[in-house]
């Protein structure tokens, strides 16, 4: 059997893929299996062409890792003393994220996974440093297959507080969003990002939403009671349907910040900066600032640059920061934001508006 051309190779994420590969005959040839249990598959994988085929943490059957790599295979092993899958094939669950939170946060895989890192950011090796490239990959390989396009990217601070009436907006404006047919994408934080994140996810009337804020209102705070703050939005999820295409993208370096529980998937990475990038890149139906501090600051910036540089007619999409106040004295972004503007194409693409209801008609 003669090998693909090169850049054909095919991902298999699932033993229902690799069973309907093997029986079409099509070989495995520069395939790339990733995070599979193949003990059983032994005989199938000798048997089949493997030139230039990547496994990346499989297992193996005792001798077959071997022969694949003699037959032509790269075979990337399991990495050990890891609190997390650097070869997971899929997004995170809030369930996965929050599992063990009945013994309290700090036993959670998501608290777990932050002390690794804590310890590791200060005692940095090749092999800590691999798995969470790895696994930083794999996220975002997971995250293009979602399927974003035309996505909306909203950001805001983390310390909104539940209750409040700039939670409620930020829910409301979610909630418009989607009711636009886009999908909604945030930092994946509590705080503005939650509440976003909520609005795009509940689906029907808006009183089962207000019910929902209403709950959410008894745990306002996540630095007072972390696993109540999550309870809470738990007890959510239990109570209505969250099928709105809602996804959040936080990080473990702020993970001090617990995730939001209100989104079909968490694209939760260690590197900040890839975050923030593939944040950006998703969100090419537009992005909404809401007042925050550094992080949300960071962001309307490094939006701006691709927006700052865009040749002549080429289609930019809006930013639009919410809150003539905020950024205008208390975070003064808008006079800056303007100075680079004039006179350029980005001009066109940024918006400064006074409440949340002045968004969806900006975004086209």
């Amino acid at each position: 059997m003669t090998s693909p051309p090169p850049g054909t190779a095919s991902e298999i994420e699932s033993l229902a893929q690799l069973d309907a590969r093997l029986s079409s005959g099509q070989g495995l040839a520069e395939c790339y299996l990733q995070s599979l249990d193949l003990t059983a598959h032994g005989a199938a994988l000798l048997a089949t062409d493997v030139t230039r085929a990547v496994f990346l943490g499989c297992t193996f059957a005792p001798g077959v890792e071997a022969a694949l790599e003699t037959a032509g295979a790269l075979v990337f092993p399991t990495l050990p003393d890891l609190p997390f899958n650097p070869y997971r094939s899929g997004l995170y669950t809030p369930q996965e994220l929050y599992a063990g939170l009945d013994k309290g946060h700090r036993y959670t895989f998501d608290a777990r996974v932050y002390r690794w890192w804590r310890h590791v950011g200060r005692h940095r090796s090749l092999t800590s440093e691999l798995a969470m490239t790895l696994h930083d990959h794999a996220i975002t390989e997971a995250l293009d297959d979602v399927g974003l396009d035309g996505a909306v990217g909203v950001m805001g601070g983390h310390q909104l507080l539940r209750g409040s009436a700039d939670y409620t907006g930020a829910a409301h404006l979610g909630r418009a969003l989607a009711a636009t047919g886009r999908t909604v994408i945030t930092g994946g934080g509590p705080g503005a990002m939650e509440a976003v994140n909520l609005g795009a996810a509940l689906r029907g009337p808006v009183s089962a939403l207000e019910a929902a804020l209403a709950l959410l209102a008894e745990r306002p705070r996540f630095a007072d009671d972390v696993a109540s703050w999550v309870g809470a939005g738990m007890a959510v999820r239990d109570r209505w349907e969250l099928s709105g295409h809602s996804y959040g993208i936080p990080t473990w370096l702020y993970g001090h910040e617990p995730p939001n529980v209100f989104s079909a998937g968490i694209a939760k990475l260690f590197s900040n900066a890839i975050r923030e990038d593939v944040l950006l890149r998703h969100a090419s139906g537009g992005l909404v600032c809401l007042p925050g501090a550094a992080g949300t600051v960071q962001e309307v910036f490094q939006a701006v640059t691709p927006r700052f540089y865009a040749a002549p007619g080429e289609p930019l999409p809006p930013l639009v920061l919410v809150g003539v106040e905020y950024w205008t004295r208390t975070r003064p972004a808008w006079p800056l934001l303007t100075a680079l503007a004039d006179g350029r194409p980005m001009a066109g693409a940024i918006h400064l508006v006074d409440g949340v209801a002045d968004v969806p008609a900006l975004l086209g």
